[in-house]
Formats: C-alpha cells, sequence, structure tokens
C-alpha cells in the first residue's frame, strides 16, 4: 500500500512553518493515541502514521530531502536514480538521515557518540474525588521507581575504579560493517551500546549505577481535570543506567463516580427528588452544589417527573479557564406513601372532582392507546 504524502497527514499545507506542523502534530497525536482508542488497530496504525510523518518534517534537512525526493528520500535506494540522487547533498547524508539508519552510508563522524540509555518512563494511575477534580489538589505521592546509585554517583564502577572503553568497539558504542557500497551499523553487543565497560561493578547497584527506591513527590492536580487526563512530571521516571538521564513520570487520572453528581464532560446533572404537592403547585426547593453550598431552584406548577432546570456556572471549572459548565437538575416526582385514611379520602376527592383533567399526558396517551386497538379491529 502506498505512504500518504506527509503533509497530508498531518493535515497542514506544504508551506507551513514549524511551530503550524508541531501543533497539528499534537492534535493528531492526542486523536490517536492508544490510551485514548484501546484495541482499536485503525487508530494505533494512524498514530504511527501522525509520528511517522513528524519524525521527518520536524527535522529542516530532513524535510528538505522529503520535499525534493519524497518517500524516495528514505527508501535503500536513496532518491531519484537511486543512491547518485543524493550527490548534491555531500558528506550531509549521513547527518541527516543517521537518526533512521545509522549512519549506513558510512559517513566520517570523529569521535565516539556512545551514552547511557535513558531511564524509562513509569505510569502512575491517580483515583480522585469530584471533589478534588472540581477545586484542584496538591497531593503527596509515594512513587516506586529507581535512582542513581549513591555508592558510585551512578557510574556503576566501584568506588576507586572507572568504566573503561570498550575493546570491541573502542569505545564508539557501534560495530560497522563493509557490504558492497553500503556500511551496516549496528550496536555492540559488548556493551550494549554504551561505549564502556565496567571490569569492577559497584558492590550496591551491581553494575546498574541505579537502585530501587521509592520517591515522595508533590504533585498539583489542576481544577477540571477529567477521566483520562495525565500530568507529566519531567525527569520523574527511573534513573537512567549508568549516568544516563532519566525518564519521566506520567500520571493517568481517573474520578470517582459521585453519590449525588453525575458529570458529563464540563457540567453536572443531578436527580432531584420533589414532593408531589410541590411539583403540582409550585415552590422553591434547595439543592447541594460541589462548590460546598446550596442553590435555591424554583419549581413551576405543573412540574413532571424529568423536568430540567439549568443553573449556570454551577457545573465543572473549565481548565485554562474562568468559566464553568453548568448544573441540571432533573426533577422526580415522588408519589406519597403510607397515607392516612384522612389523605386517601382527599385523594379520592380530588379524583372525583377532577375527572382526568389533571392528567393531561394520561389522558393524551390512553387516548393513543384506544385509538390503536380500534386500528387492529379494522
Amino acid at each position: 500500500m502506498a505512504k500518504r504524502d506527509y503533509y497530508e497527514v498531518l493535515g497542514v499545507e506544504s508551506n507551513a512553518d514549524a511551530a503550524v506542523i508541531k501543533s497539528a502534530y499534537r492534535k493528531k497525536a492526542m486523536q490517536y493515541h492508544p490510551d485514548r482508542n484501546p484495541g482499536d488497530s485503525s487508530a494505533e496504525a494512524a498514530f504511527k502514521e501522525v509520528n511517522e510523518a513528524y519524525e521527518v518534517l520536524k527535522e529542516p534537512q530532513k524535510r528538505s530531502a522529503y520535499d525534493q525526493y519524497g518517500h524516495a528520500a528514505f527508501e535503500n535506494g536513496g532518491g531519484p536514480g537511486g543512491a547518485q540522487g543524493f550527490g548534491g547533498m555531500g558528506g550531509g547524508f549521513s547527518d541527516i538521515f543517521e537518526d533512521l539508519f545509522g549512519d549506513f552510508m558510512g559517513g566520517a563522524q570523529g569521535g565516539g557518540r556512545s551514552r547511557s540509555p535513558r531511564g524509562s518512563d513509569l505510569r502512575y494511575n491517580l483515583e480522585i474525588s469530584l471533589e478534588d477534580a472540581y477545586n484542584g489538589k496538591k497531593m503527596e505521592l509515594k512513587i516506586p521507581t529507581t535512582a542513581p546509585c549513591e555508592s558510585c554517583d551512578g557510574s556503576g564502577a566501584e568506588a576507586g575504579s572507572e568504566p573503561t572503553a570498550c575493546d570491541s568497539c573502542q569505545g564508539m558504542g557501534k560495530i560497522r560493517a563493509q557490504q558492497g557500497f553500503f556500511t551496516i551499523e549496528r550496536t555492540c553487543p559488548t556493551c550494549q551500546g554504551q561505549g564502556q565497560v565496567i571490569k569492577n561493578p559497584c558492590k550496591t547497584c551491581r553494575g546498574q549505577g541505579r537502585v530501587n527506591k521509592e520517591k515522595t513527590l508533590s504533585v498539583n492536580i489542576p481544577a477540571g481535570v477529567d477521566d483520562g487526563n495525565r500530568i507529566r512530571l519531567s525527569g520523574e521516571g527511573e534513573a537512567g543506567m549508568r549516568g544516563g538521564p532519566p525518564g519521566d513520570l506520567y500520571i493517568f487520572l481517573t474520578v470517582q463516580d459521585h453519590r449525588i453528581f453525575q458529570r458529563d464532560g464540563q457540567n453536572i446533572h443531578c436527580r432531584v427528588p420533589i414532593p408531589l404537592t410541590t411539583a403540582a403547585l409550585g415552590g422553591d426547593i434547595e439543592v447541594p452544589t460541589l462548590e460546598g453550598a446550596r442553590a435555591k431552584v424554583s419549581i413551576t406548577a405543573g412540574t413532571q417527573s424529568g423536568r430540567k432546570f439549568r443553573l449556570r456556572g454551577k457545573g465543572m471549572p473549565i481548565m485554562n479557564s474562568h468559566s464553568h459548565g453548568d448544573m441540571y437538575i432533573h426533577t422526580i416526582v415522588e408519589t406519597p406513601v403510607n397515607l392516612s385514611k384522612r389523605q386517601k379520602e382527599l385523594l379520592k376527592e380530588f379524583e372525583a372532582e377532577g375527572k382526568g383533567a389533571h392528567s393531561p399526558e394520561s389522558e393524551g396517551f390512553f387516548s393513543r392507546v384506544k385509538d390503536f386497538l380500534a386500528d387492529l379491529k379494522d
């Protein structure tokens, strides 16, 4: 299947600047992210396609090559006319594509490029109450992770010794093999790409340069967060091996169900039972709000179950804004129970006096039923 144009994948024009491309990528990546589309293979494929397009278009040199040669610029045969299609780029070819191909053209790169691997990103699932999501909260979290070993200062080598250059790759971290026109480069199996080996490993971390540790972190939960929102703490993930940079910590939020309120985006819904007399005659009721206060709602005479009353600005805060959603009160007309003899007599008198005139919905329904049954007999 032919690849789609990278600009089309991100939904931008071919003359879009870097800021527009970056913004488009973020929107697309968020739309198709696997965490938002669990089990959706088409979304996963789209996510990979978006990342592939951005990896090329975010780099000026890669983008220039793509604009000139299209997808052929990243195929083994080079651009139009094979490898000769890149002749105009001279020695810069390996710099342009080294992230994708690992210097397979064999361009000279002075010195080693070894470095300790970055630590893994961590995910922490955090469940919060609806009140915390409404008000925001500062929380202390204990995160099991890894931290640089204090005995060896993260080097992995026992005190008094140091890592030495790998003999297999001479400290490059990679081994090259010539295959015809191309130079194939692979990670050194001896040092795992680090360019160094430890002959006298630290006894505390066993040469890893990091140890298991529980960290206590202070996290600010902003007001208005919702299910699936995540908070990124840069550099708070696992420590890298032997002095490598740390990963990031991603806190995924889940908002608990509430015993009174139901959330729908930035709006709040509340089902409120009201007495039959209030529904029939009208009156005022008080309802709770998430801010901890009470709000007055005027019930109009003749209110039926299911009618909604809107309280503007009483819903959830909208993140990065001073605005709030709305709150909707859903009335439930409650049928009286445990009636006294006198109350029953009054209801019978009411029924006899009204003769159905006070129940238009009921009358209308049974009228339609009567017509339906008559049609069946015809």
